[in-house]
């Protein structure tokens, strides 16, 4: 059986730790007041602001590039990413029924931006650099209206777009050197634009903000100042900081009630690329490119940190151990500098340093059920055994036979054998009283994972060769190879408790669960948008925890009864 997943059952998704800052202006609130609306990964990602339950809604098949909310609430709409000649999906959800209301497909590459005209007549969409058109769309048929070319030939790159708030045939286009107001011409099925005048000044413009009544709008610019510009006559009226200018650029702008413009330039983590008003802006929130959510009061404007999560690649997870009351509990981390930094759990105050713990840094490390030894393996391809002490640490042992980065290392529950995978081709099971090899396999791929079945009479591999291998610890022989990936490395695996499953996932961005005698698949989750790094079933069996490339730690319900084949 390959990992063929036609017609499986899909995981259902529990909660989800993550929030892409890089999305300009992705960060929104629901009129209603109520949710959170943000994307993550091809997820977009319903948050409650009373209780903080999460929904979701799933249906792109690769990274949101831009959300935005129809005036009314009714709708929410999501533009995506794809690969180069292939067409960028627009999904128009139906916000109360939590469901697609439409798919939209025209636009090439990516969808570069999104605006709902001010009564839900029509959403415009913006194509990315390798697309460059604009398409006006009928949101009742759920047909496309016209399209046009997004900028002039002699202009650069149209970024951003935005909907008039009192006509459904007005909206504005702004980028690189093109600023344009366009009227809808819908008896010919036509958009007509007309550029506006800026005399000398040349400019990148980030963000577009009109207020309630349309008589002006702003822009946002690369050199750090705000347009103000005369919507009707199509001229420049002022351009402000003349002098400080905001250091940047201006991603994001806000025009609240009182007539005041909103600009990102409180001093948080990472730029601002959203700011989002809940009601008529008493509080508001700002998503920064450090994958943080901030939320402010109007009156005071002091920050509150709400929601922090990574900004790159999350590369590995673990569960703690139970332990008893009288072991010294620390947690272990690898860092490429070659250095082990031991930390308490209950304080995450630093403990002890390993200096050189591997000569090309640390690749891999497990810590023995006691917590007193800690097993590293390096770049270089030795492993480690340490002897943990508080404040304090000992070097045991150095085992010296792969001859690539060690990827992975499995305890033995007694503590007595160890198993370890190499970047080598080599998987080798050590003694660990002894500190010889034991056992060894050998395979024509690029080990990633290695497994401890829980009776521990077997081992199960994954790597770069897309296969599941199963192996006998006592003689290294092989016991059968699966299919395990339709495409790209299987970088993450876990057996259960019971040693009935055990769940892969990797470069195909698929979490797997396998019945471990059928070799079948039975159950696969569908929501990272990037290269799986690691999958967990948490020790009492409830939910699997994956994490991505991208940034995403996502939690899944586990499928199965524990004891159940």
């Amino acid at each position: 059986m390959s990992g063929d997943t036609q017609e499986v059952p899909l995981l259902q998704l529990e909660s989800v730790i993550g929030f892409n800052g890089h999305v300009v202006s992705g960060l929104r609130v629901h009129p209603d007041k109520e949710n959170l609306i943000y994307p993550l990964g091809c997820t977009v990602i319903l948050k409650s602001l009373t209780n903080g339950k999460q929904e979701f809604l799933q249906g792109h098949t690769n990274n949101v590039s831009c959300v935005t909310v129809s005036k009314s609430g009714r709708y929410i709409a999501s533009g995506q990413v794809t690969f180069m000649g292939f067409k960028a999906d627009i999904i128009i959800w139906d916000y109360s029924k939590r469901e697609i209301y439409a798919r939209l497909r025209l636009h090439k590459a990516k969808v570069e931006d999104l605006a709902f005209s001010p009564n839900d007549k029509y959403l415009v969409s913006l194509g990315g650099q390798d697309d460059g058109s604009i398409v006006v769309w009928n949101i009742e048929t759920r047909e496309a209206i016209c399209g046009n070319p997004a900028s002039a030939h002699s202009a650069g790159h149209c970024h951003t777009i935005q909907f008039s708030n009192q006509s459904d045939n007005v909206f504005i286009s702004a980028g690189n050197g093109t600023l344009r107001v366009w009227e809808l011409d819908l008896p010919n099925r036509k958009v007509r634009p007309t550029e506006c005048q800026l005399g000398q000044l040349k400019r990148i413009v980030n963000c577009i903000e009109i207020p309630e009544d349309d008589s002006f709008f702003y822009c946002g610019t690369t050199s750090g100042d705000v347009l103000k510009i005369n919507l009707k006559t199509k001229l420049l009226n002022s351009c402000v900081p003349t002098k400080q200018k905001f250091s940047k650029g201006v991603n994001t702008l806000k025009v609240l009630k009182t007539g005041d413009v909103l600009v990102g330039r409180v001093q948080l983590e990472g730029g601002v690329t959203s700011i989002a008003l809940r009601g008529e802006g008493h509080q508001l929130f700002a998503g920064t490119e450090a994958a943080q959510i901030y939320r402010f009061s109007y009156t005071d404007f002091k920050e509150e940190l709400i929601s922090t999560s990574h900004d790159c690649a999350v590369n590995n997870m673990a569960f703690p151990f139970a332990l008893p009351v009288t072991s010294f509990p620390v947690k272990e981390h690898t860092w490429n500098d070659g250095k082990i930094r031991v930390f308490t759990p209950e304080t995450g105050r630093l403990s002890s340093i390993i200096h050189n713990a591997h000569s090309m840094g640390v690749t891999a490390i497990a810590g023995t059920s006691d917590c007193q030894r800690i097993l590293s393996g390096g770049g270089e391809g030795q492993v480690r055994m340490w002897e943990i002490q508080l404040g304090s640490h000992r070097l045991i042992e150095t085992m010296k036979e792969h001859k690539a980065t060690v990827t992975c290392i499995k305890i033995k529950s007694n503590n007595k054998e160890c198993v370890t995978a190499s970047t080598d081709g080599a998987c080798i099971i050590w003694d660990l009283v002894r500190f010889v090899r034991y056992q060894m396999v050998l395979a024509n791929t690029l080990f990633k994972n290695v497994c401890y079945h829980p009776e521990e009479h077997q081992i199960i591999t994954s790597g770069t060769d897309r296969k599941i291998g199963y192996w006998e610890v006592y003689d290294g022989s092989a016991i059968r190879e699966l299919e395990g990936s339709l495409t790209g490395s299987i970088n993450g695996m876990h057996i259960s408790q019971d040693g009935n499953h055990f769940v892969t996932g990797g470069d195909e961005k698929l979490v797997k669960v396998w019945g471990y005698v059928e070799g079948e698949v039975t159950h696969v989750g569908i929501g990272h948008s990037g290269s799986i790094t690691s999958v967990q079933i948490c020790p009492n069996s409830k939910y699997i925890i994956s994490t991505s490339a991208d940034g995403a730690v996502l939690r899944w319900r586990y499928p199965h009864q524990p004891g159940t084949p």
